[in-house]
């Protein structure tokens, strides 16, 4: 006999709404009439819909009595018991440890990978003494089979069912599957998961359910000093080895230099186009990659833009609180540590700064899954991000919808622990390290996979005029040349907005400075007569450059001499437009 529902407890409907992918997922869901299911979903989909509309549906059909929600951190918790809520589903997201049975006017908990790895029998205990619906958000978390993924197994084996979520495909090893989930054989000898439902960004985007990316890369020469105390330069896109490339990446992240203030203008530019043409309440997020940073950046972002950011830690236990808050408000920006990935639902964020040393292909998709959630037919996201390959490799590999799987954790490594999970991958620049300074200049769009610079005016593709912005990054409106046209004309703008707000080493006596600030600040000078050539005659950046060295010979700009960046400032001056 079906166990009836508890006395006092509301019957839940499915949500009024569910977009195409959620009914269809719905009905094949039903049909398979199976115990366990896995629907993999682009971040920003709506996967909390659909799996309240699944719980809706199963209770009212009354195979289950009870739901119960599995999420990798406790701000999720309230998040999902809250939409939950709006559908008349009663869900306790407050439930610890500490307590052993479910309220009696609760249909279900939510609670976290964490707390069901203290006491798996507890929640198996639960699990068991009505007939569950287990949802595991992110199951992916559930990777550790020496600790996480044994206690799952233990906790919800019991359950009549288990749908598993996730916003990207993975892969796990051989001897540390993921319970529940269903995989298949791939060609490194691994294991893939297997979804039994994918909706992926192709089609969430001709759907109208995500928003249009543009990935806008910047490069910039950095300076560094090595262990044995030489001066290094490296041009982030020039890097010769991914040693350098390592510090290179590193320097124009440090607060010190000049690269984040000028991306950090360079968003905010876009914020106020955006809260101009359409979207009033338009936000950015600026990844950080520890808390030191965030704080910096924070005082850079006050600088630059005139506005106090909302600073979000992830051991802060206001977190969840100033989540909430920035949700609603109308702040402008919010400098975050780890706090804004994976599900954190912040619809208003159309802009993320790419500041960290993140680059794990799961953090860069959830990551960037913060912005692309559609609220209206013109909206669109642009991430900002330094233009290094790892990160270059994995906008390419998102932005042309190739199904893209976690790689195994290499030996020893703890890959879905709450803490590792996000952890910056190691620089590899050694001890002795010290950053010097660091410049940004707008690199190029990606765009089905490939770099795309400005064309010239008179190459036969027009430059976008300044009406045209209001379309940046909707397909088909504007090409990938004149987006990049757009975006490099307004690089001038952000240069001096951040050069304004700053103390510029550029402006003290050149005969007070070392020799490597007397290089760096020729580079400086050399850098903004390029761009002011480019804007005007219509030239890429790297044209310009590989003429002048043509004219004068010599290294890159990055390893050249002070005589030498001193003929090449003369050529340029010489240069008819």
């Amino acid at each position: 006999m079906s166990a009836q529902p508890s006395v006092g407890v509301p019957a839940p409907g499915a949500p009024s709404r569910l977009r195409g992918w959620q009914r269809e997922a719905l009905a094949r869901y039903l049909a398979a009439d199976t115990a366990d299911y896995l629907v993999t979903a682009t971040p920003g989909a709506g996967k909390t819909t659909f799996a309240l509309a699944v719980a809706a549906t199963l209770l009212g059909r009354r195979v289950i009595d009870r739901v119960i929600v599995v999420c990798p951190t406790d701000h999720l918790r309230t998040q999902w018991a809250s939409a939950a809520s709006r559908v008349g589903l009663a869900l306790d997201p407050t439930l610890s440890n500490a307590v052993g049975p479910v309220r009696a006017d609760m249909r279900g908990y939510v609670t976290t990978y964490a707390q069901v790895a203290g006491a798996p029998m507890l929640h198996r205990a639960r699990t068991e003494s009505k007939r569950s619906l287990v949802v595991l958000d992110e199951i992916h978390h559930a990777g550790d089979g020496l600790s996480w993924g044994d206690a799952v197994a233990d906790a919800f084996g019991p359950a009549r069912r288990r749908l598993a979520l996730t916003g990207t495909p993975f892969r796990t090893k051989t001897d540390e599957r993921i319970p529940f989930v269903r995989y298949d054989a791939d060609v490194e000898g691994g294991l893939a998961s297997a979804a039994d439902y994918t909706y992926g960004y192709r089609e969430a985007l001709a759907d109208g359910v995500v928003r249009p990316v543009v990935f806008a890369a910047y490069t910039g020469v950095s300076r560094w000093r090595n262990s044995a105390g030489e001066v290094m330069a490296a041009s982030l896109t020039e890097a010769a080895t991914k040693r350098t490339e390592a510090a290179a990446w590193k320097t124009a992240l440090n607060p010190g230099g000049r690269w984040v203030p000028h991306v950090i203008a360079a968003m905010d530019e876009r914020i106020t186009h955006l809260r101009s043409h359409g979207m009033p309440d338009a936000a950015g997020l600026v990844l950080a990659s520890d808390q030191d940073d965030a704080r910096a950046y924070a005082d850079i972002v006050a600088k630059v833009t005139g506005e106090r950011p909302a600073v979000i830690l992830s051991d802060d236990p206001k977190a969840s609180a100033k989540i909430a808050r920035f949700t609603s408000s109308g702040e402008r920006i919010a400098v975050c540590v780890r706090m804004i990935s994976e599900g954190v639902d912040v619809p208003r964020a159309a802009c993320l700064a790419w500041m960290t040393s993140y680059r794990t292909p799961l953090f860069f998709a959830q990551a960037v899954g913060r912005v692309v959630r559609a609220r209206g037919p013109h909206e669109s996201a642009t991430v900002f991000l330094p233009a290094v390959r790892p990160l270059l490799a994995l906008a390419a590999e998102l932005e042309a919808e190739r199904n893209h799987v976690i790689p195994p954790p290499a030996a020893g490594t703890d890959l879905f622990d709450a803490d590792d999970l996000e952890r910056p991958e190691p620089t590899g620049v050694g001890d002795g390290y010290e950053a010097l300074e660091s410049e940004a200049e707008f690199a190029h769009v990606l765009h089905s996979g490939r770099a795309v610079v400005a064309t010239p005016a008179a190459g036969g593709g027009a430059v976008a005029s300044p009406d045209d912005e209001e379309y940046l990054g909707l397909p088909g409106l504007l090409s990938p040349e004149q987006t990049a046209a757009l975006l490099a004309r307004r690089d001038l703008e952000h240069r001096r907005r951040a050069k304004a707000s700053l103390a510029d080493a550029a402006d003290e006596p050149e005969e007070d400075l070392a020799a490597y600030e007397q290089v760096a600040s020729l580079r400086r000078r050399l850098s903004a007569m390029v761009s002011s050539y480019a804007l005007a005659s219509g030239r890429p950046h790297a044209w310009i450059h590989n003429e002048l060295r043509r004219r004068t010979g010599g290294p890159p700009a990055a390893a050249a001499s002070l005589e030498q960046l001193e003929a090449r400032i003369a050529a340029l001056s010489k240069l008819a437009l």
